[in-house]
């Protein structure tokens, strides 16, 4: 698939992106594509294709970008080594509910002036963290972001105050929730309390989960399952085909 590199200008920085499109002149519908914890690398390049083939202009960005050059993670060893460990938990935990919306609203402007996207309605998606970062795009900026996938993502209703859950009244896109099974970072309770703040808002929205680990949909994590990865690629197509426009 083509794709572009470019920065998006944000309040913090620069932050170095790619946009993924299908062949042809579009323009198409715009999905921006959250990394999972061990951030941009060639396993998400060929993600944001795979999914730019379905039809959209994908974004995918280097949430990272406030740490300067980084040092990529290698997922083989990155849970293991403890040095790497700390390295990449700290780098998740810097990234903040204010920062995630502040650079949801400079992507979308981005977005909003390529030749490549068509107006309306956005979808968002992520893995892992990226998951948590899509539900909180989708209630801090609510009118733009019309669909939002969370693929093994975590941290998604818990105790903390940024957590996404807490938005739901603010939600006004379709909500996918493809969950791992026996992952400590969105439980089956979790879970029920994440459909019950949706619920109640009134956002359309499907939680399920699957029979396979945390990281299941992403080829380089060890814990990567291709009968999982597929089911999820047809459920982000079902979200996004129903949800945006084109």
């Amino acid at each position: 698939m083509p794709s572009v590199s470019a920065t998006v200008t944000t309040s913090d920085g620069s932050c170095p992106v790619t946009l993924h499109t299908p062949d042809g002149t579009g323009p198409w519908s715009a999905v921006i594509m959250y990394p999972d914890a061990g951030g941009v690398r060639p396993t998400f390049q060929d993600m944001a294709d795979t999914l730019a083939g379905f039809g959209y202009a994908v974004l995918l960005p280097d949430v990272f970008y406030r740490h300067g050059d980084w040092k990529p993670f290698d997922m083989a060893t990155a849970f293991t080594d403890d040095e790497e460990r700390a390295r990449l938990m700290s780098m998740v935990g810097s990234i903040t509910p204010d920062m995630v919306a502040g650079d949801a609203g400079a992507f979308i402007e981005f977005l909003s002036r390529r030749p490549e996207v068509r107006g309306g309605g956005i979808g968002v998606c992520g893995y892992c963290m990226g998951g948590r970062m899509s539900l909180i795009g989708a209630g801090r900026q609510p009118d733009s972001i019309a669909a939002a996938g969370s693929i093994h993502g975590g941290g998604l209703a818990t105790d903390d105050p940024g957590s996404p859950h807490l938005l739901a009244d603010r939600i006004k896109a379709t909500v996918y929730v493809g969950a791992a099974e026996n992952d400590h970072s969105f439980t089956r309770e979790q879970a029920e309390t994440l459909d019950k703040a949706l619920t109640s808002a009134g956002v359309r929205h499907t939680i399920e989960f699957y029979a396979a680990a945390h990281g299941f949909a992403v080829p380089d994590n060890p814990t990567y399952d291709p009968r999982a990865a597929e089911r999820h690629w047809l459920a982000l197509q079902d979200l996004f085909s129903s949800s945006l426009s084109g």
